[in-house]
């Protein structure tokens, strides 16, 4: 018999439609998967399997009735463990918060909850969101789901780690710098960074309240669009949101960009690129030229300032919000959180301010002389190949080497947190070590549903996103 759990989330709802499988069937498929690869992945940091079974279960009696209560009415996914649910534990990925039972729930966990989505339990991330690698001193590293030697990404770590391995069809991500767009692009999914202030953050552990995002990972754009449709719109409990509609219907039929005007770094912009993610951004644009986009070349501003600004603002939140924790905790972080943590106390006021200025200016600087020429900007999401566990750990050996590398990951992803503007990974190819490479499509605010369609438009003419990991090929 086939593994339920290979097919991604648009497959699983219309087996359920048709009366092909049902919950419980998913339910237990990603059970079983959990208990056979999560101890080497690492993805899990709570498993709620019995509810799951018992909600699963419920879910097909409604089903059976015609009482339908969404769009993911039966289907099992799970979390990164930052998203509060009422009576359980959310870590955020810390030893400070490993104790820390919630008394509300989330406001993303409450309409997942409402659509009829299966919530499997929360998942490993880099502590208190610090980090894009998916390291964790606490919890353990999570691991890449093709190459157990090489990161998940982060911090959304566990995410990206458990829907790449097939161990369920989707989960919820956070992205400061790059947390979703990383470990989608490392684990071969989709990942969306919807623009600031689209989704609420009501109930999630913050890792700066300027720039957080929250978002989707899964394997393919209609996949990623169906929780992004389930969670967006403005929430009272979140005054960052925006006054914008709940999303409506995405159009993905008929969908087409023929036209489309596609911006193109310059060499110089993207000198810093590995020739053989290079290679594949190539050939991923002649797929968007070939189905009718326009490719425009574009060049972009020194990407330095905007990065060090994001990173002014992200470290002064941090000290302000951990400030009690420093001074009372410290020994419960691990070493290289705490010290990037502490950082921010040693930044003036001054200088916050400034960098919150700053960020206007940079982001209308942007919009006009970028985005002002075109519908989408095509960037790599990470400019080298997945690197390896060991050779990242900031923990051990390797000093101002390994921050280097480190710091190269989100070369092209924390500009764009930044700039606060909707960004969307998709798998375009494999490195020679078989781990997957991926571009980004950042587009103008609110316009996720054209970054959707676009890459959706790119996976009906490519199979990158629906070439599973050997662990998946070989546990059915």
């Amino acid at each position: 018999m086939a593994d339920l759990a290979l097919l991604n989330l648009t497959e699983a709802l219309e087996a359920l439609e048709k009366g092909t499988a049902t919950s419980v069937a998913l339910t237990e498929a990603c059970l079983a998967r959990i208990e056979t690869h999560n101890p080497s992945v690492n993805a899990f940091i709570r498993l709620d399997a019995e509810e799951a079974l018992k909600a699963a279960q419920e879910s097909d009696r409604e089903r059976k009735a015609g009482r339908l209560k969404g769009r993911l009415h039966g289907i099992p996914l799970a979390h990164k463990d930052m998203f509060d649910r009422k009576g359980k534990v959310s870590t955020g990925g810390s030893k400070i918060l490993q104790d820390r039972v919630a008394t509300q729930t989330s406001t993303l966990l409450e309409r997942l909850d409402a659509e009829g989505a299966i919530d499997l339990g929360a998942l490993n991330m880099s502590e208190f969101a610090a980090g894009p690698t998916g390291h964790n001193v606490h919890h353990g590293d999570c691991r890449n789901a093709y190459n157990h030697d090489h990161i998940s990404g982060g911090s959304s770590s566990g995410s990206g780690a458990a829907v790449g391995a097939r161990l369920v069809f989707g989960a919820l991500g956070s992205d400061t710098g790059g947390s979703i767009r990383l470990p989608a692009a490392f684990n071969g999914l989709t990942g969306l960074k919807a623009t600031y202030g689209r989704i609420t953050r009501h109930g999630a552990v913050p890792r700066s309240w300027s720039l957080d995002h929250v978002g989707p990972l899964a394997r393919s754009a209609r996949d990623a669009a169906l929780i992004y449709q389930a969670i967006a719109g403005a929430d009272p409990r979140d005054p960052s949101t925006a006054d914008q509609p709940a999303v409506g219907g995405i159009p993905f039929e008929g969908g087409s960009v023929r036209g489309l005007r596609v911006g193109v770094p310059s060499e110089k912009d993207l000198a810093t690129v590995d020739p053989q993610v290079r290679d594949a951004l190539e050939a991923s644009l002649k797929v968007l030229e070939g189905l009718g986009a326009v490719l425009v070349p574009v060049n972009l501003p020194d990407l330095k300032p905007i990065y060090f600004t994001a990173e002014t603002i992200i470290k002064s939140e941090a000290g302000a919000m951990h400030r009690e924790w420093l001074r009372t905790r410290p020994q419960d972080y691990a070493a290289h959180v705490r010290v990037r943590i502490e950082a921010g106390l040693a930044i003036p006021a001054t200088s916050y301010i400034d960098a919150l200025r700053q960020r206007s200016h940079l982001t209308a600087a942007f919009l006009s002389d970028v985005m002002g020429k075109v519908d989408v900007l095509h960037l790599p999401t990470m400019p080298i190949p997945v690197p390896k566990i060991a050779d990242t750990n900031v923990e051990g050996a390797g000093g101002e080497k390994v921050l280097e590398l480190v710091g190269r990951i989100t070369q092209f992803t924390r500009p764009i947190s930044l700039l606060g503007l909707p960004a969307v990974t998709v798998p375009c190819g494999f490195d020679t070590a078989g781990l997957p490479i991926a571009f980004q499509l950042v587009g103008k605010p609110f316009a996720e549903a054209r970054i959707l369609v676009a890459a959706d438009q790119f996976q009906q003419k490519t199979d990158f996103h629906r070439q599973a990991p050997t662990i998946a090929r070989t546990a059915s």
